[in-house]
């Protein structure tokens, strides 16, 4: 049974998991799903342990790929109580935030390089009710946002370029990983470090020893014969 806050189902939230959970946290991507079979697919992967939804939005402007409106995430968001983090690619995320907070999200995570307000966009999330995430492209320095991580509770660290799923990948990430975790410590914030693109069991591996907290895989798990089979694996890494 959902368990609803603000009218619209809301999963198990960062804040359950502690830093002595010694199991990632699952985060499979609905852009690496059939958009025909989206219902059997959520529930294949909720029932197989996963946490969250990672939920990818693109505007065609900051990547050159277009997805979802709030409308798909407010259809989803009524088949399934995992946590939703929206990740908006998008320029000018203020403009939308609430839309899909209202639709269903339960963190919003916006890219640092994106043309926009960040502070409104927080400012947003903690008006909503909804974590505020922030993500970085795989060239951007960890030190250039250092102020805003004391606000977020999840820091995406981007280990493909946005925009299309499938790509290989980079193992700068492990790296950025590490540091990550390093800031963390040093500035007594409590974000969660979440990696974001090439997720595969091996892959993951690397990411969890780096000190990763949350794992996004989409082609990985929703590309495979058996899901669940994956998800068990990227949980025993």
């Amino acid at each position: 049974m959902k368990r609803m806050n603000q009218g619209h189902a809301v999963g198990v939230g960062w804040e359950d998991f502690g830093d002595s959970m010694k199991k990632p946290i699952i985060a499979p991507s609905l852009f690496g799903a059939r958009s025909s079979n989206y219902g059997q697919a959520i529930a294949d992967v909720e029932q197989a342990g996963a946490q969250y939804l990672h939920i990818d939005i693109m505007d065609g402007h900051f990547v050159p790929n277009l997805s979802f409106g709030p409308n798909i995430v407010a259809g989803v968001r009524d088949l399934s109580s995992l946590y939703f983090d929206v990740h908006l690619m998008i320029e000018n995320p203020e403009r939308y935030a609430l839309s899909f907070i209202q639709a269903g999200a339960d963190c919003i995570t916006i890219h640092g390089e994106a043309r926009g307000d960040i502070d409104a966009v927080i400012q947003i999330c903690n008006e909503n009710g909804a974590g505020f995430g922030l993500a970085l492209k795989p060239m951007t320095a960890l030190d250039e946002f250092k102020q805003y991580y004391t606000r977020c509770k999840i820091l995406l660290i981007m280990s493909i370029e946005p925009g299309f799923g499938g790509l290989k990948f980079m193992p700068d990430a492990i790296e950025r990983i590490a540091q990550a975790r390093q800031i963390r410590e040093e500035t007594g914030a409590e974000f969660k470090i979440s990696v974001d693109g090439g997720i595969n069991p091996t892959t993951a591996s690397l990411c969890v020893s780096a000190g990763v907290d949350i794992l996004v895989a989409g082609s990985a798990v929703f590309n495979s014969d058996d899901p669940a089979k994956v998800i068990s694996q990227l949980m025993g890494v």
